[in-house]
């Protein structure tokens, strides 16, 4: 809300029941323009097609629940996308923490040419922050429609379709895959 968000939209597993709990309280409270479903899709890629009724409208950003990032870091990107006239606004990263990165393809302008999974080029990661406009549904429909699964294989058919995205490097997004992970997260953030 402190980036002027009109409103949020979440999607929640339904193995989380405190988290639908917690969400469903601050919707009752309504201090927040939240939007709210309870679901288990297979994939990122399969949460962002349930959000679609809900971001069809309007550019929107997008972050996947195992990201954390710093705050200021996130309004410059923010502040970014709004003025971007490209497809995309991709948030990506140098630092490499993940167990299974994908690697991010640049030309010299940070336009994104390609995403991989070996790190035979490519200088940054997906960092799991998007900036996409309602575009992007014709392509995410495709993919729903092929049977694909990943995150990665629609931002690699956003490419392959021709979209404009450009890179926004963070200086640093943790994935918090593991429990051993949140103290690092908790030290990140407290700096």
């Amino acid at each position: 809300m402190a980036n002027d968000a009109t409103e949020i939209a979440v999607i929640c597993n339904s193995q989380m029941t405190a988290v639908a709990a917690y969400l469903e309280s601050l919707r009752l409270a309504g201090q927040i323009p939240l939007r709210f479903m309870v679901r288990s899709p297979p994939s990122s890629m399969h949460s962002l097609w349930e959000l679609r009724p809900w971001l069809d409208d309007a550019p929107f950003i997008l972050t996947t629940v195992d990201t954390i990032f710093q705050e200021q870091t996130f309004a410059a990107y923010v502040q970014a996308f709004r003025q971007t006239t490209a497809d995309g606004l991709m948030g990506v990263t140098d630092y490499i923490d993940d167990e299974r990165p994908l690697y991010v393809s640049t030309d010299d302008t940070l336009r994104i040419t390609d995403f991989t999974d070996t790190s035979e080029q490519p200088h940054f990661i997906s960092a799991g922050i998007y900036g996409l406009t309602p575009q992007c549904f014709d392509t995410l429909g495709r993919c729903i429609a092929r049977g694909e699964q990943r995150m990665r294989n629609f931002q690699r058919a956003l490419v392959a379709d021709g979209l404009r995205l450009q890179a926004w490097p963070f200086s640093k997004v943790l994935d918090i895959d593991h429990v051993t992970d949140i103290r690092q997260a908790e030290q990140f953030l407290s700096v």
